[in-house]
């Protein structure tokens, strides 16, 4: 597939990691139950690329180290510039710390929070501190597919890109995808139009519907194929257009929440077709998370 690769930018951006918040409180869930639970922000030690999404008992958890560059000043423009240039499956550096030099993996971006995903070793994870900085090698935003110019890519690094096995067949793109999701399940960051910098939610109130196509099984990194929604200015229903992202985020009990999808491929024409594939999680791609192979 012929892209603009070589013309594209690498560009350093640099966070730190975000200190998780929380009101102390209940909140109440769309059965209209009371919780109060572990949230976003973190090193979270135990939940990775390759967990189920499904089953924590937290709200809205993200797997890793959760970054950031301002956490008190989250929608200005260098914030919004760090979530922006990162790209999923960017290379990411520990410049500070006993865990200074070590690598890891950009996974994600999480939209209203504004947080960037990093998947580390856990070696690494247990040297980092909340008053670590990480450099990422932002590299991906402005690819574009040059034989398809009604598909639009964003958030993603083209070396990754490159390794999805997706195929061209009569003027169409063939992706590997775990699951379709029906356009009427998705909800929280719907109207949207920072797609390059969040995410938006798979709603997960109705269990029988999740049943039904399949999504209960999610794990965090699995690449999913979202049925007439169009995410290319905005993200909003279409009918017979089709967005194609990464799950970055847990479920959630808010109303019109659930695990979050970060896009990196859409178009408003039906160019697009899913291919199941049980392997299509970046995890398994990239060899991260549950998937990294043990020293």
């Amino acid at each position: 597939m012929r892209t603009n690769k070589d013309r594209l930018v690498m560009i350093s951006v640099q966070g730190t990691i975000v200190k998780p918040e929380h009101t102390g409180r209940h909140a109440v869930a769309h059965d209209g139950k009371p919780f109060m639970l572990p949230g976003t922000g973190g090193i979270t030690y135990n939940v990775k690329v390759g967990d189920p999404v499904f089953g924590w008992a937290a709200d809205h958890v993200e797997p890793g180290v959760s970054t950031i560059l301002d956490q008190e000043k989250r929608d200005s423009g260098p914030n919004r510039g760090y979530n922006f240039y990162a790209c999923i499956g960017n290379e990411a550096r520990v410049v500070t710390g006993d865990a200074k030099g070590a690598k890891g993996i950009v996974t994600g971006h999480h939209g209203g929070a504004e947080h960037v995903l990093v998947d580390f070793p856990d070696e690494v994870l247990e040297k980092l501190t909340m008053d670590d900085k990480i450099l990422i090698k932002s590299f991906g935003q402005g690819l574009e597919l040059l034989d398809y110019p009604d598909v639009h890519v964003y958030n993603i690094d083209p070396n990754l890109f490159e390794k999805l096995g997706i195929e061209e067949k009569d003027g169409k793109l063939f992706v590997p995808v775990v699951a379709v999701v029906p356009s009427y399940l998705m909800g929280s960051g719907i109207g949207s139009t920072s797609m390059g910098t969040g995410d938006y939610d798979i709603m997960t109130a109705d269990q029988d519907a999740l049943k039904e196509h399949g999504l209960l099984n999610l794990r965090f990194g699995d690449i999913v194929y979202i049925k007439d929604h169009d995410n290319s200015y905005g993200r909003c229903y279409r009918k017979g257009a089709a967005s194609v992202g990464v799950v970055i985020h847990s479920d959630c009990k808010y109303a019109g929440h659930g695990p979050g999808v970060t896009i990196f491929m859409t178009s408003a024409k039906p160019l697009i077709e899913p291919v199941l594939n049980p392997d299509a999680n970046i995890g398994k791609i990239l060899k991260i998370g549950r998937y990294r192979e043990q020293g």
